[in-house]
């Protein structure tokens, strides 16, 4: 493949705008549009696919953004079902048996009058990976990072107005290149910008807030312009409007700019009586930047921004707009479960109210930039993030990975993130890295101090961390924790992976580092989190994970092993500890089950003890699932034991349960049926009872004391038998936009209207009518490795969820849920 010519190909970052509701709006300006609609595809490698004149006819049509790797595989390929999964994939375990390769995508265009004389450029969002992209049979370049954005000029490239051109993008996600589930292809939005030649840069706005008063704040704006035909005099005008769109300050300034200027020109704007961005009001400002020459707008740019500040130290801790918080956070990977990694407007905002919902005020990336539609939910919805750029440097932690690209890469990709990026309000920290191998050694603090001087070059405002485990030496025989202490030097917030036990040893020979958990084992949450409490240079926690993704199969699966000889039960995972963490889980396990949510969102036993850790909640009480005879459950310290909100078991009737409550009270208690059965004074430092209670259906009551006095009730209540199916959409009226979804919950319900937790395997098929489509269907299921396209789901504890996506203009959808033996479910959706 030859070399992109770099006089003709200018590779640059994208600082995306603010997306408005859940409308797909890459900008908020005439000049960049949408270039993601009417795509022809064909997962194959072929040659002279980039040519024009290749026959694409028959190829498959779509819209991006598109992940072809959780597409329902040929019936032909070897070990696959009907769905996208593989037992033989060469993904494995660590990409959920899910399958990759490589393929073609095609796109013709036309541009009209208005785009003469101008400059265009193509922008791809993301794109996995080794992305080769020709424009009319011109090569622009490779791309090889699958999750950074990148732009190239294509003015010189195309063909006279109302001539047709041809974008061709190949793909190639080949052999083991991740840890997780990447997802395949354009997965991301693409867009097109039309400019003059003298205009603002893509990435050319870069606003901060350097002080900020309950009176006034003083609001910085540099603009870099792109001027390719000789000197030029214009006017710059810079425009604030407030979250309700009033002007709120101006500033002009006349330039004059030499032939390709692009110095960056700074002006002030001051704000009176400011709304500041915070959690609890994310309100979000908009610069609107001018090129003006004679009076006429060239060139016209709109950047959402938030009035805010933060600040770091190890005696006050974190603090934002002056306001000192601890960070409850959660670690995500960019997947959106039954979409797989398509990056779809509302998946990426459902995503950030989910975790919101249930008590995080801050999230870690991992490990890897995200959508820039997902941190402009961040924005909107207040959600705190730290952004990633790497999980691995020049040394590999599988073989085909970007440490292969990292030498030649790494600082366009790290630009390409931090000028992105740096405009959002939400973020607070960046990352340069995640368990980095070399981190104990003299190469990593060379690199890490690269990349921290880079990333600060380009953002000084917002402190620099990476994350570096306890299990270090695991990857570096005969080093020892101390020997990251180097790498920890080059870093403004130090983040520890499984490692809060170095806390206090660490904080005596560093009394100025600010810490926290960048990850936790879910079992370890209150044990983490009482030294977040107690300890101001430890900012916060981030659970491994917030939510479920794909792949890494069977982390924190349930694993029920054989009490005779400990073997893998059939469908189960490895028991045991320790070097149990390096060893793959067996097939059909598919996604990695370390979240409070499950996949569909659905809250886990991690969830509601959290609830508890945080004081969110007085009390919780679960119940631990049977274990079949000859069968117990294995220690696993990403597990929980499994436990349900349930106290429906039929079959169950005398067998003893196991029954967990969780409370930070003193003392808790447990009624079955009005009787007591059970109490216990919780141990310090702890806040979990457990009881042994034989099973009869009724009413399961767990309550909390502390000085005597009762503190909270968590009720648990035997459930009808199954009846009916239920729908209900988190939102019942959508716009008409492929950007848009409805998320459809589907219960299985007795006849007072309570979910049947007990119903595993019951197959709902749908109907859909109207103007929209089944765009996934899933469950909380981690082993059930069927289609997440076809109009059929098995529920998951009584619970299957449906994606609706709208397939034309304004009307209404009705889907329809049939079982067998079960009264049907009919929802109806308006489009708009």
């Amino acid at each position: 493949m030859k070399s992109p010519d770099k006089k003709s190909v200018r590779l640059v970052s994208v600082s995306l705008l603010c997306l408005i509701l859940t409308v797909n709006t890459f900008a908020q300006d005439a000049r960049t549009v949408s270039f993601d609609a009417d795509w022809r595809f064909k997962k194959e490698n072929l040659s002279g696919v980039e040519k024009p004149a290749y026959n694409d006819t028959n190829w498959r049509k779509l819209d991006v953004p598109h992940d072809l790797s959780i597409e329902d595989l040929p019936v032909q390929i070897p070990d696959s079902i009907a769905g996208p999964f593989s037992k033989g994939a060469v993904s494995g375990r660590d990409g959920g048996f899910l399958v990759g390769g490589t393929a073609w995508y095609r796109k013709p265009f036309t541009l009209d009058k208005r785009s003469a004389g101008k400059q265009t450029y193509i922008t791809f969002d993301g794109v996995y990976m080794n992305a080769d992209v020709w424009i009319n049979g011109h090569h622009l370049g490779n791309h090889p990072n699958g999750y950074t954005s990148f732009s190239y000029d294509v003015t010189s490239f195309l063909l006279p107005v109302g001539k047709a051109n041809v974008i061709a993008v190949q793909v190639k996600n080949e052999g083991v290149n991740s840890r997780w589930y990447s997802g395949s292809g354009i997965y991301r939005h693409v867009w097109l910008t039309t400019v003059n030649p003298l205009h603002i840069d893509l990435m050319g706005t870069y606003i901060t807030t350097p002080s900020i008063t309950a009176q006034l704040a003083t609001v910085s704006v540099q603009t870099t312009v792109q001027n390719p035909s000789g000197k030029a005099s214009f006017t710059l005008r810079t425009q604030l409007y407030t979250p309700s769109g009033k002007l709120a300050g101006t500033a002009t300034q006349l330039v004059t700019a030499s032939k390709d200027h692009a110095t960056p020109i700074s002006q002030t704007v001051s704000v009176a009586d400011p709304l500041v961005w915070s959690l609890e009001k994310p309100q979000l400002y908009r610069a609107t930047v001018q090129i003006l020459r004679n009076d006429k707008v060239v060139d016209k740019t709109t950047t959402p921004f938030g009035i805010r500040t933060i600040h770091v130290d190890a005696k006050t801790g974190f603090s934002l707009n002056g306001k000192p918080m601890k960070l409850k956070g959660g670690c995500i990977h960019h997947d959106n479960g039954p979409l797989g990694a398509a990056a779809i407007d509302r998946a990426e905002e459902r995503k950030i109210e989910l975790i919101k919902q249930n008590g995080y005020n801050a999230i870690r990336l991992s490990h890897n930039p995200p959508s820039s539609q997902l941190l402009d939910a961040c924005d909107r919805l207040g959600m705190l993030v730290i952004d990633e750029a790497f999980d691995m440097w020049v040394k590999p932690k599988t073989p085909q990975d970007y440490h292969r690209y990292f030498n030649e890469w790494w600082q366009r990709d790290l630009e390409s993130m931090v000028l992105r990026d740096r405009n959002h309000p939400s973020i607070i920290m960046w990352s340069i890295g995640n368990e980095i191998t070399e981190s104990a050694d003299s190469t990593g603090y060379a690199i890490g101090k690269q990349l921290s001087d880079a990333v600060r070059s380009l953002d000084a405002t917002r402190p620099v961390t990476m994350a570096i485990p306890l299990f270090i030496t695991y990857f570096n025989k005969g080093k020892k924790w101390e020997d990251t202490y180097p790498s920890f030097a080059n870093l403004d917030v130090a983040g520890y992976n499984y490692a809060d036990s170095k806390y206090e040893g660490d904080h005596e020979k560093f009394p100025d580092r600010v810490m926290y958990a960048s990850e936790y084992f879910p079992p370890k949450g209150l044990e983490n989190w009482l030294k977040v409490e107690a300890l101001p240079y430890v900012i916060g926690t981030f659970s491994w994970t917030a939510m479920d993704y794909l792949g890494e199969a069977g982390l924190g699966a349930p694993r029920l092993v054989k009490q005779e000889t400990r073997k893998i039960a059939e469908g189960g995972l490895l028991g045991g500890s320790g070097s149990a963490f390096f060893l793959n889980p067996s097939w059909p396990i598919f996604n990695a089950y370390t979240g409070e949510l499950d996949l569909i969102g659905t809250k886990k036993v991690n969830s509601y003890y959290l609830d508890v850790v945080w004081k969110r909640s007085a009390v919780e009480v679960l119940v631990h699932t049977p274990i079949p005879d000859g069968y117990k459950e294995a220690n696993f310290f990403y597990n929980f034991p499994d436990q349900l909100k349930s106290w429906s078991f039929p079959g169950q009737e005398g067998k003893k349960m196991s029954v967990f409550v969780y409370s930070r009270a003193q003392r808790v208690t447990l009624e079955l049926n009005g009787r007591v059965v059970g109490e216990q004074t919780l141990a310090p430092k702890s806040i979990t009872a457990s009881f042994e209670v034989p099973y009869q259906p009724g009413t399961l009551i767990a309550r909390s004391y502390t000085d005597g006095r009762e503190t909270g009730t968590d009720t648990l209540r035997t459930v009808g038998k199954p009846v009916s199916i239920r729908l209900k959409a988190d939102r019942n009226s959508i716009n008409a936009s492929r950007n848009d979804l409805s998320y459809v919950s589907v219960e299985v319900v007795d006849a007072a209207g309570n979910v049947v937790p007990y119903v595993d395997d019951l197959l709902i098929s749908y109907q859909i009518e109207g103007k929209g489509q089944i765009a996934g269907v899933a469950n909380g299921n981690p082993a059930d490795v069927s289609s997440f396209q076809r109009p059929q789901k098995k529920v998951f504890h009584g619970r299957g969820m449906v994606i609706v996506q709208p397939n034309g203009g304004p009307g209404t959808v009705t889907l329809t849920a049939r079982a067998n033996g079960l009264k049907s479910g009919l929802i109806q959706l308006t489009t708009k």
